[in-house]
């Protein structure tokens, strides 16, 4: 079987982070921040999106601010078959 991660990024998919500023509910005037790293596809980010729109749908703390990173595990070049065979003694 498959890793699920291994065949994400096969697929296209690269491990993304998301470094989120909120408002605290009870004390507007402070911000929070929350770290959110999931597997997703650049640059429509649709995982991050469904977890934005979860998020402003159901929780309280309004968001400030958003920074984005992405970075692609494996790259076209880097993943190759070869044809051969290894012997081990």
């Amino acid at each position: 079987m498959v890793d699920r991660d291994f065949a994400l990024a096969v697929r296209g998919y690269g491990i993304t982070t998301a470094e989120i500023l909120y408002h605290m509910p009870d004390y507007p005037a402070l911000l929070q921040t929350f770290l959110w790293q999931d597997y997703d596809l650049a640059p429509q980010f649709p995982r991050l999106r469904d977890f934005l729109d979860y998020w402003t749908d159901n929780l309280d703390g309004p968001l400030f601010r958003i920074r984005v990173a992405h970075k692609r595990l494996l790259a076209p070049q880097e993943f190759r078959f070869l044809d051969g065979n290894l012997e081990v003694n």
